[in-house]
């Protein structure tokens, strides 16, 4: 006899295994524990030598970041003080002629404490100093202002900063040659028989350095324009509309500031100031075109 093998049902098999037996579930495969693993140290680094090669290029453009216009400005500081030690130095190697320069328009003076002389001495060099040290000064400040400067602003500023130092000079010497003199005789002026002048060495220098630093601030004046239109603070309209008033002004400042009431010493102050005002007007309107 020949037996034929049947086949069971796939179904049939499917439905016997479903009821005896458990299905076995396919577990998902973990993912390899380096996948799970933080980046590495060279991919972290991938990106900061990304923004290091990307510096150099932003300061390609004239950009700083602000620690760098920190360091840039303590630098300038620094070369500033060293310019102002240094011209003190040489000041007080000259201190006998620059003192009979100081003292000549009050001539004999006196001192009344033991370390008054020496103190005023030092005094006396540090302001020479400072005033030596002005052009490295003013230089300094146009290096640290340059980058944010355009080309036709930075020939400007070739003109201004020389300008400055020499508006600051011319002030001081207008003050101390014209000005000085007229004021200490209106105040010797005061004296009587019974009332004698007597003019101590460190009063005398306080009076004197306070009398002619505003002049050579004044001086300035131009300087102090054009920085406020450089910042948009004014224009040349502003300074054209306001000039009645400057003139009003300079007669008003000449005549608190003159040491006598004739109208001379008070045109001698104000003419200046009018005159420097037209010259700002001036680098206003037509080289930086506010």
């Amino acid at each position: 006899m020949t037996y034929e093998k049947h086949e069971q049902p796939q179904g049939l098999n499917d439905g016997q295994a479903g009821a005896g037996h458990e299905p076995q579930i396919q577990q998902p495969s973990e993912p390899p524990i380096q996948q799970m693993h933080e980046p590495s140290m060279q991919q972290l680094s991938e990106p900061r030598e990304q923004a290091g090669q990307q510096a150099p290029e932003e300061r390609r453009d004239g950009s700083m970041s602000i620690i760098a216009h920190l360091e840039e400005l303590r630098k300038r500081l620094i070369y500033s003080i060293a310019a102002v030690a240094v011209g003190s130095g040489v000041a007080y190697f000259y201190i006998d002629e620059i003192m009979r320069c100081l003292t000549a328009p009050a001539g004999k003076l006196y001192y009344m404490q033991p370390a008054e002389a020496f103190f005023t001495y030092l005094k006396i060099a540090v302001f020479g100093g400072f005033l030596l040290a002005l052009p490295v000064i003013f230089y300094e400040i146009w290096r640290f202002i340059l980058p944010a400067l355009t080309v036709r602003e930075r020939k400007a500023l070739l003109l201004i900063v020389p300008l400055s130092v020499v508006l600051f000079v011319v002030g001081i010497a207008f003050s101390f040659t014209l000005v000085l003199p007229a004021a200490i005789r209106f105040f010797i002026g005061f004296g009587t028989d019974n009332l004698e002048p007597l003019f101590s060495l460190g009063k005398y220098l306080d009076f004197v350095l306070a009398f002619i630093l505003p002049f050579g601030c004044i001086f300035e004046l131009p300087l102090i324009i054009v920085v406020l239109a450089k910042l948009g603070f004014v224009g040349s309209a502003f300074l054209w509309k306001q000039q009645r008033i400057v003139v009003f002004l300079s007669f008003v400042i000449g005549a608190v500031i003159s040491p006598t009431p004739d109208v001379f010493s008070q045109t001698m102050i104000a003419v200046p100031m009018i005159l420097l005002y037209e010259i700002s007007y001036v680098i206003v309107r037509f080289v930086l075109r506010k």
